[in-house]
């Protein structure tokens, strides 16, 4: 819900990031996407997937590639809301 009678609690929300680690996996994605752009990769509409997820323990140098935002964001997960496999595409939903 948009803040409409307050300002934005931009330092409570920074300093629950910080809480929960989500600031290193931020950053690791930037550098991803700007990897690919000093090399001149053309990614319009897609989006910049890690092989191995970062909440799985990946990073940049396990390998990254350009997905549509479809494929990237869609896997299958337990009952708890974490994904079932890091990097097996067996458990990626089905599409169609």
């Amino acid at each position: 819900m948009p803040y409409t009678k307050s300002p934005r609690p931009y330092k409570h929300e920074y300093l629950k990031e910080l809480e929960r680690k989500e600031l290193p996996a931020r950053l690791e994605r930037q550098r991803a996407r700007r990897k690919l752009d000093a090399e001149g990769v053309d990614r319009k509409g897609k989006d910049v997937a890690h092989k191995k997820a970062l909440s799985k323990g990946g990073s940049n140098a396990t390998g990254i590639r350009l997905e549509s935002p479809h494929q990237n964001r869609s896997f299958r997960r337990t009952s708890s809301g974490a994904m079932k496999s890091a990097t097996d595409p067996h458990f990626r939903k089905k599409s169609g």
